[in-house]
């Protein structure tokens, strides 16, 4: 899954639980301006704050990690 694949679930799933980004933001800690910057794809962020992000919407992270064999 890339950057704007995760973006659009985020922000899909937001909008589904009828919920603000500024909501969103209070009750995750993560501020309005990174919600925004992940729900456009539009720079990077870390694991840790995505999982804040999607434990408050109710979404899992699934890591998966491809090596040199």
């Amino acid at each position: 899954m890339d950057n704007k694949q995760i973006a659009h679930s985020i922000k899909k799933r937001r909008k589904q639980l009828n919920i603000t980004q500024q909501e969103l933001a209070t009750i995750s800690g993560v501020s309005t301006r990174k919600l925004s910057d992940i729900e456009t794809a539009s720079s990077g962020t870390t694991i840790d704050i995505l999982n804040k992000v999607c434990e408050v919407l109710g979404l899992e992270i699934t890591l998966s990690i491809k090596g040199v064999d």
